[in-house]
């Protein structure tokens, strides 16, 4: 796992070319600790930083050429089939250098073209290919959009990196922040592809592929489409028994697990004790290569936001070699200002901070790859909002449309001190200290349905236009709904958007930052189809989500050890906000150009006051503010420097 970097830009004469690339490649530098190197011919130079997994030896090296010369990789990823591949090329008559999955690829790039290649591998991957016969630049990213690739475009130039640091690094660079960007932000916590937080810059998308020379214009094209997946899925329905759907999913899942435990360097597992994490690591016990390493956060300041018991049981059971990690609160407030630099472009998910510091320690640790859960809460139906908006539709829609929306004029017009006494009335986890908070959140939701529900559910602002001055945000999945069945729905607009721009973003820029490769048994291509071709009833039964899953879990681990309330791995931001981030947060919203001319000052001091006051809980609406002012600092601090840096250099 690596980082990758490069242009083509005829304008700039052939040594200049290849510095513009280094120094492209060299902010990339956490992820690619073990090596590093730039190739270039006429105007075209591609950058490379390596992060040693699989082939360790100088073999292995990037940017590597094909052995007919025709093309240069400069690749960032993992092949879990590489080895299936080999015996073809040798009997194609390739004498192979080395073992790296680097190799496989250029070479079956140099033998099938671009295109082909990508429909036959199966892994993690962003890369750029240069075809030096046609003079053509190749980018593709991997099904899912687990790997990252930005890209800036026109018919003169175009540059590409692994992340937003490597394309402002180059000299001269000055794309403006996009408004519609900030919008998009402030709603959602994340930059929806394929825009990015900068005008011009953008990301490509997962399952796609662009090619470009000089005086062109880009093409992009899918190689996969998950939309084709998802609706050959809902077409052709599993139609075996319980029993046979439950045998079907642990072979795919013993199978993914098995291949991507492919290593040369240790590895390991991250355990929640939840459901996905300890289906991972139980599958890896199972494959029969020794003891896993596994590890947990444990928050140990505040136990409602702690897992290390369930995961410690879980290990136990399954023989694991468990660490577990304590996080502290001071641990998670310390790494606040540097969240700008970890993930690059601005990322609204508090999450972000426990599961940095998990990937750190594990890194301490000695693992360099981890495998992980993610991906069967989209999969498998398990976010708690599915189950809240199809309780909603069943047992509120049905109720006539005057009705609610009476109730909810009548909720939103109380008082506070009423509606606080109304609120403790309520059940958990309606209840508690920001109960009235929820009531009026509920109460607005009162005159919709199930699927508007989901989508103001996954909305931190719902004003966040008028944050963002009126500027409407960027156009996202998340804009239209299909109209099939509202958990169908619900599970294809998350693996659309919030899985790969919020979920595998956070997970590849927090483990990235310190060299370690993450990976997602459970988003393997074979697991997708087969998870989108699962009726809604083998999903969620008998209260249950992730009921299938389940099932398959069950034959390694006792029901007791994993059937709890699904516990979230967010910090508590409501109370740190009005505490430790207090200051933190005054600093950054109340100074005289808070906002750069992107926030609505006014709106966004009000908030901050309510919520310092304890009138309104604002944490999860404050939270993108905060992340996109720290960024926008962060990013004019380091222009400032580059230029110092550039005027003395010059000088020199």
């Amino acid at each position: 796992m690596c980082g990758i970097a490069g242009l083509v830009d005829p304008r700039l004469p052939p040594d200049r070319l290849r510095r513009e690339a280094g120094t492209m490649a060299e902010a990339l530098l956490v992820r690619g600790p073990d090596a590093g190197g730039v190739w270039s011919e006429g105007c075209v130079a591609l950058g490379h930083r390596r992060l040693a997994i699989v082939d360790v030896s100088p073999a292995g090296a990037q940017p590597m050429l094909s052995r007919d010369g025709r093309w240069a990789l400069s690749y960032n990823g993992e092949l879990y089939d590489a080895a299936d591949a080999r015996p073809g090329l040798a009997a194609d008559g390739h004498t192979f250098a080395g073992t790296s999955d680097t190799e496989i690829l250029v070479e079956l790039i140099a033998r099938r073209g671009v295109e082909a290649a990508l429909a036959k591998v199966e892994g993690i991957f962003a890369f750029a290919a240069y075809d030096r016969r046609d003079r053509r630049l190749w980018l593709a990213r991997d099904r899912m959009g687990v790997k990252p690739l930005f890209f800036a475009c026109d018919e003169t130039c175009l540059s590409f990196g692994s992340t937003l640091a490597a394309l402002t690094a180059r000299h001269g660079f000055d794309a403006p922040i996009d408004p519609a960007a900030v919008s998009s932000l402030l709603c959602h916590g994340y930059v929806p592809a394929p825009g990015s937080i900068y005008a011009g810059i953008g990301k490509l998308q997962p399952g796609t592929m662009l090619s470009w020379r000089p005086g062109e214009a880009p093409q992009v094209g899918s190689y996969w489409r998950l939309e084709d997946t998802i609706s050959a899925g809902l077409a052709d329905p599993f139609r075996g028994s319980t029993a046979e759907a439950i045998e079907r999913l642990d072979l795919l899942l013993a199978s993914a697990v098995r291949r991507q435990m492919m290593s040369d360097v240790p590895l390991g597992a991250f355990l929640s004790g939840g459901i996905d994490s300890s289906t991972v690591v139980a599958l890896m016990t199972r494959a029969g290569s020794g003891t896993p390493r596994t590890f947990a956060a444990g928050f140990v300041d505040d136990p409602r936001f702690d897992e290390s018991g369930p995961a410690e049981r879980v290990a136990r059971h399954l023989g694991t070699d468990h660490t577990t990690i304590p996080v502290r609160e001071a641990d998670a407030l310390a790494l606040v200002s540097h969240l700008p630099a970890i993930y690059d472009e601005p990322l609204a998910d508090p999450s972000g901070l426990p599961t940095h510091l998990l990937c750190a320690a594990t890194r301490r640790a000695g693992i360099t790859v981890a495998l992980s859960g993610d991906g069967g809460d989209e999969l498998f139906g398990g976010y708690d909002r599915y189950a809240l908006a199809l309780r909603f539709a069943a047992r509120v829609e049905p109720i006539p449309a005057p009705l609610r929306r009476l109730a909810a004029r009548a909720i939103l017009g109380l008082p506070d001190r009423p509606t606080a006494l109304l609120a403790r009335t309520l059940p958990e986890p309606w209840g508690g200290p920001e109960a009235a908070d929820r009531l009026r959140k509920a109460a607005a939701q009162l005159s919709g349905n199930g699927f508007d529900l989901y989508r103001r559910l996954l909305t931190l602002n719902p004003a966040s236009q008028a944050l963002a001055r009126g500027v409407p945000g960027l156009a996202s999945a998340l804009d239209d709904a299909d109209g099939g069945p509202l958990l169908d729905q619900m599970r294809r607009l998350d693996s659309l958007t919030y899985l790969p721009d919020d979920v595998l973003a956070k997970v590849d820029r927090a483990s990235m930052a310190v060299g370690l490769e993450a990976r997602v048994p459970l988003l393997d291509r074979g697991v997708v189809a087969f998870a989108w071709s699962l009726p809604g009833d083998v999903l969620m039964r008998d209260g249950k989500s992730k009921w299938l899953l389940r099932q398959v879990l069950a034959r390694y681990v006792p029901p007791a050890l994993f059937e709890r309330r699904k516990q979230g791995f967010a910090p508590p931001l409501a109370a740190w906000l009005r505490g430790p981030l207090r200051d933190y947060a005054g600093d950054l919203l109340l100074a005289r150009d808070a906002g750069g001319g992107f926030l609505d000052r006014a709106m966004v001091q009000t908030m901050l006051g309510e919520h310092l006051s304890g009138r309104r809980n604002h944490a999860v609406g404050l939270w993108p503010i905060l992340t996109f002012e720290a960024w926008r600092l962060a990013q004019g601090n380091a222009r400032r420097h580059s230029t110092v840096d550039e005027r003395q250099g010059a000088s020199a």
